[in-house]
């Protein structure tokens, strides 16, 4: 009898039922590193959150990326800075995050870590996380168009046309 590429003698079923329970056991390996850093966040474990994170931050997961903005954002375990808050924030923004958007929305409205306030750029990015389902983001854009003359509105208006096509070209 001829065998299949990769076909050991009597070896299937052996072969099959070891990967069964080593697939059935519960495994760090298998496990989403997000989902597990953001159970360590809620723990306080905040070096292991961290731990978690950078491979994922690394290879660009968004998710990843927007949480270590957070953890720097409040300093849970490593100094607040927010400049890399924000930078972390912008990574997972650009990719369409809608809750990174909000927090690089917020930055630009308060202007904590930047040279200034820019209301044009966090109305763009409330803007862009409501497109994303941001259910906050609204009241966000509320409030910082109180702030707006008419021009900033308008200009704010033709940054997320501009964004809105490359970003959510579905939408």
């Amino acid at each position: 009898m001829k065998r299949k590429c990769g076909e050991q003698k009597g070896g299937n079923a052996v072969h099959g039922a070891i990967l069964a329970i080593w697939l059935a056991l519960p495994s760090p390996a298998l496990a989403n590193p997000v989902e597990n850093a953001r159970d360590a966040m809620e723990a306080g474990e905040f070096d292991t959150a961290m731990a978690l994170l950078e491979g994922p931050a690394r290879s660009g997961n968004a998710d990843a990326e927007e949480l270590i903005g957070i953890l720097y954002a409040l300093g849970l375990g490593v100094e607040r800075d927010d400049r890399r808050a924000f930078e972390w924030y912008l990574r997972s923004a650009m990719k369409g995050h809608p809750g990174a958007q909000s927090g690089v929305g917020w930055y630009y409205e308060i202007g904590r870590g930047l040279p200034a306030p820019d209301l044009v750029r966090a109305y763009m990015w409330y803007t862009l996380s409501a497109i994303g389902g941001d259910p906050d983001a609204a009241i966000s854009l509320e409030e910082v168009v109180k702030k707006m003359d008419r021009a900033q509105i308008d200009a704010s208006l033709a940054l997320v046309a501009d964004y809105k096509a490359w970003m959510y070209p579905f939408r």
